[in-house]
């Protein structure tokens, strides 16, 4: 049975499994014992109540509870740009009109900015490819909005993903070829390698100082603005679906979009219910998979159900209960894994 549960100090070794099964494109999940241990006593501390509001942050892992092997993880901070600066670029439209020619024209400028300081974001989604079967993405990915809507008051009100930029075909970017690299005179890898490990400081030394035309870039860089990586394509739009969308942020060294909501605004907040645990050894079950989170902080547990709620009851199998580490008239949070078809 496959159950996403929050991660432990413990659960270093798998990490670092993960980490290697990943490769090198994953900024968050680097194979370092050291970085990744700190990491993890960082999710204890924010659970335990010990952890400022820049240090707070939440792990997930993936586990087939039958052989115990971790398959996934995925990640939220709850602050993000307060301790270290959050940069994107922010691309708005400028004007330039001649009364006297009769003429205008419409520009865009990218602008280095830390406009998202302060929200809350999705981070560190991956997923062993074995496993990328039967939904266990989409549980991977939304079992953060359950935890966000059992815990709304841990979060900010705004919500944030950056999303994997386009590479060509030769596994470069365009866009940082044709902007960051001028500026910041080293590889795309060793810049990335850098702000894993946190070391963020010559992005605000060697940032460009004044806005960037985005029609002095190469036809090549200006289509990587906002555009996803084809392997993260799925993911955003998973995200799309649940609520979050596009805005005017962009990553800056690939120019990957940077989707936003408002918490208040995403689906689990409107389509989730609580619901009532019963414990059944045949309970109704239908086509339609539901995603259920139990209530407890600490012991944070969600799967994927097919059995059919019903006058605020769900019921689970004793199996399913034990995975999910509830007992009958316990209080859970559930909601249909995919939006209903409009």
């Amino acid at each position: 049975m496959i159950v996403m549960r929050i991660c432990t100090p413990a659960d270093l070794d798998a990490l670092i499994d993960l980490a290697h099964k990943a490769g090198p494109g994953m900024t968050t999940l680097k194979p370092d014992r050291e970085v990744q241990g700190a990491r993890l006593e960082r999710v204890q501390h924010t659970v335990d109540g010990l952890a400022s509001l820049a240090e707070q942050g939440y792990l997930f892992m993936m586990e087939d509870t039958t052989t115990g092997a971790a398959v996934g993880v995925c990640g939220l901070e709850v602050a993000v740009g307060l301790e270290q600066p959050f940069y994107t670029y922010r691309m708005d439209t400028f004007v330039h009109a001649s009364r006297e020619m009769g003429l205008y024209t419409r520009m865009d400028k990218l602008h280095m900015s830390h406009g998202l300081t302060g929200y809350s974001e999705l981070c560190t989604l991956f997923l062993s490819p074995d496993w990328r079967v039967n939904g266990n993405g989409a549980l991977l990915s939304k079992s953060r909005f359950m935890f966000i809507a059992q815990f709304p008051e841990r979060f900010s009100e705004h919500l944030c993903a950056e999303m994997r930029g386009h590479f060509d075909e030769h596994g470069e970017s365009p866009f940082w070829r044709a902007l960051g690299a001028h500026f910041y005179r080293i590889g795309f890898n060793e810049a990335d390698q850098l702000v894993a490990q946190g070391k963020k400081s010559f992005l605000a030394e060697l940032m460009p100082r004044y806005p960037v035309y985005v029609d002095f870039l190469p036809e090549d860089a200006r289509a990587c603005i906002g555009k996803t990586h084809i392997d993260t394509e799925p993911a955003r739009r998973l995200l799309e679906s649940e609520g979050l969308r596009a805005e005017q942020h962009i990553d800056i060294f690939e120019g990957g979009p940077v989707l936003e909501a408002r918490i208040d605004s995403l689906r689990v907040m409107h389509d989730s219910a609580l619901y009532t645990i019963e414990i059944a050894d045949s309970p109704a079950t239908s086509d339609t998979r539901w995603i259920v989170a139990n209530s407890e902080l600490a012991d944070f547990r969600v799967m994927l159900t097919r059995s059919v709620p019903h006058n605020g009851v769900l019921p689970l199998t004793p199996e399913q209960a034990a995975a999910l580490h509830v007992t009958a008239g316990s209080t859970v949070r559930a909601m249909t894994l995919n939006p209903a078809p409009r």
